[in-house]
């Protein structure tokens, strides 16, 4: 009796020593962590701006008022131990119409080193999650079991707007009293100013930030490395299959504008009525409103970032191509069998994703993708609007990132082992990196176990993503069984410009060798690539 009662009070003990040690002090308020691993502690829901409620909905978000929050949490810790809601889904298909989630939404999680404190300085990843600028709900990607692996980084992730709630726009938006362009984007930089005023109470060094993203989390990264926004907001970038969808402007985008008032029941009067009236509709209202532009015939009717003028400048590849970019670090790459577009006939394909190419220009990408390079027809089609849709990319910034200061790119070719897909296709390293997670509708997930030699390649996948994160570098910290991944280069002898790592299991299904290779990027992709470049003007992105 005496020996459980001990152990009872021991295991108290060390359960409130532990709470104690969770708890960070911002400032203005105290917040309770979750202990995930013995090693690494979740702070879930952190607000970092101010509910976008009201008349604030399709506007840009208003910095955190910490002074609000000191007075609501009148001087209690505040419980960050739980997922806060996600921003409002919109649909991806099928019968999803979207709609679940909260617009009170703007948060991040961040996953720290346990009893990490301020001034340990230690680096930061920014994490963007993918989903079209459409869906997405970071519980799906955790990253409690990075830290548990290397607990000397900190780990924020964002929660942004999504789909119209993020991306309404309309020509009138011009002038901020009526709304603001790219709501959704300006979340991400808000979250950004955030952590660098905060990041330091939960141990992590704001001079030290990484963004990283996937899809369209990877074209997030990419619009921040060009965009007209504060400089030292981050200091590396990693974009995972970058999403290069188009970029359109403001006067293009009206139309949608206009059908989505009409179907939510606002469609009468001038901007400023219209505009009123869906401050005041119902989220589900406004949930199928972007149903029926989903699925509408305009040629644009997707919400998306869009050219502003004043924080988005251009299309990211031009702006790329023509030197305007910041200068740091970076790691870039795709699937091996990367494609958004569906089946069908590529011609088809590329001009309903990119209405601003010419017949000719089609021509000009199908010409230098000749069915000869591939293995069969079916790939042709599949790598020729994959390139312009997101592979792309990888060339585009691993070239322009050479010497600037230094560039790695690699070739993702592990297929998720739950889908029926053929080759490795797009979102493929989700699986392994977080979990065995597939995203569903709504916000929802599914979680499959993972093997050991599964296991041993996502650990290999996040050393070199967490060695990148730690000194601008993705071998410095890699593991001793993973190769040395070498920069790419656009000038050397023709064995060493433009290599890049091959990121896949040990064929032999071992758990201590790696089955990471290196290759070199093949001219005919290269040469494609180029044309694609070369039209960026007419894709819009």
């Amino acid at each position: 009796m005496f020996r459980t009662v001990a152990l009872i009070s021991v295991s108290l003990l060390l359960a409130k020593t532990a709470a104690t040690a969770d708890v960070v002090d911002v400032g203005y308020a105290k917040y309770l962590g979750n202990r995930t691993f013995p090693n690494a502690v979740a702070y879930l829901g952190i607000p970092y701006a101010e509910p976008p409620l009201g008349e604030q909905r399709f506007r840009a978000p208003l910095p955190l008022n910490t002074s609000r929050i000191a007075e609501e949490s009148e001087g209690r810790v505040v419980d960050a131990t739980k997922y806060p809601d996600f921003c409002i889904q919109g649909p991806i298909g099928g019968n999803d119409q979207g709609g679940a989630g909260s617009e009170d939404c703007l948060n991040v999680n961040i996953y720290a080193p346990a009893n990490a404190k301020k001034g340990d300085k230690l680096p930061v990843l920014f994490y963007i999650h993918g989903g079209g600028y459409v869906f997405g709900n970071p519980r799906n990607w955790p990253f409690d079991h990075w830290i548990r692996q290397s607990p000397n980084v900190v780990v924020v992730s964002i929660y942004y707007r999504l789909d119209a709630f993020g991306f309404l726009s309309t020509p009138e938006f011009a002038d901020s009293k009526i709304g603001d362009f790219n709501a959704g984007f300006l979340d991400q930089i808000q979250a950004l100013k955030w952590v660098q005023a905060n990041i330091d109470s939960f141990g992590g060094d704001p001079s030290k930030v990484t963004i990283n993203g996937q899809s369209a989390g990877g074209g997030s990264v990419e619009h921040h490395l060009v965009a007209n926004e504060e400089p030292g907001l981050f200091s590396g970038a990693i974009a995972q299959s970058v999403g290069r969808s188009r970029t359109p402007t403001p006067d293009q985008q009206k139309p949608l504008f206009d059908f989505f008032a009409s179907h939510a029941g606002c469609g009468t009067g001038d901007v400023t009525q219209k505009l009123s009236c869906l401050r005041n509709a119902s989220v589900s209202v406004l949930a199928r409103a972007q149903e029926a532009a989903r699925t509408s015939e305009l040629p644009y009717n997707s919400f998306t970032p869009i050219v502003d003028g004043k924080v988005i400048i251009g299309h990211p590849t031009t702006l790329i191509r023509n030197g305007k970019f910041a200068r740091v670090p970076v790691i870039v790459g795709a699937t091996s069998n990367e494609t958004i577009g569906g089946g069908g006939d590529p011609a088809a394909t590329l001009k309903r994703s990119f209405p601003g190419l010419s017949d000719s220009d089609i021509q000009d990408i199908l010409a230098v993708a000749p069915i000869s390079d591939f293995a069969s027809a079916t790939q042709r089609d599949q790598v020729v609007t994959g390139e312009s849709m997101l592979i792309c990319a990888r060339e585009v910034l691993g070239g322009a990132f050479s010497t600037a200061p230094r560039s790695w790119t690699y070739r993702y070719n592990q297929p998720n082992p739950t889908l029926n897909a053929s080759g490795t296709a797009h979102a493929a390293e989700n699986w392994m990196m977080f979990l065995g997670t597939n995203t569903g509708v709504n916000g929802t997930n599914t979680f499959t176990p993972m093997t050991p030699v599964e296991n041993a390649f996502a650990e290999e996948l996040i050393a070199y993503w967490l060695s990148f994160v730690r000194v601008g570098d993705p071998n410095k910290f890699k593991l001793a069984r993973s190769p040395e991944w070498p920069s790419y280069t656009l000038t050397g002898d023709t064995r060493s410009v433009k290599r890049r790592i091959v990121l896949q299991e040990d064929p032999q299904k071992s758990t201590t060798r790696s089955g990471n290779t290196i290759e070199q990027e093949p001219e005919n992709e290269s040469r494609r690539c180029a044309v694609v470049a070369s039209k960026s003007e007419q894709e819009q992105n």
